[in-house]
């Protein structure tokens, strides 16, 4: 079964520019994953200091896979200053159809 779920969390005034460049880099490492199926980037239109990721993995391994690459600590290691959370809010999803 797919691992799915939905990342979140809040820019810090101004740091909008910075964290769209940081995922643009880190979103294209994801997608290169074996077991990555989606890794979508978006802003709330409402609020683009908003950060809304939608990540589907193959299953439970590929998503493990994914929390130990070694792109996955500096990433948020830069992140976490310019977000307002103390890091990003995880919502898992189960399909309903």
């Amino acid at each position: 079964m797919n691992k799915t779920l939905l990342a979140e969390f809040t820019a810090r005034e101004g740091a909008e520019a910075d964290i769209a460049g940081l995922l643009r880099d880190y979103a294209q490492k994801v997608r290169e994953e074996d077991g990555n199926l989606a890794f979508d980037v978006y802003t709330k239109a409402s609020n683009p200091r908003a950060f809304w990721i939608f990540e589907v993995y193959r299953d439970e391994d590929a998503f493990q896979a994914h929390l130990k690459a070694p792109y996955g600590g500096p990433f948020n290691a830069e992140l976490a200053p310019l977000i307002e959370e103390d890091a990003s809010v995880l919502t898992f999803l189960d399909p309903v159809t």
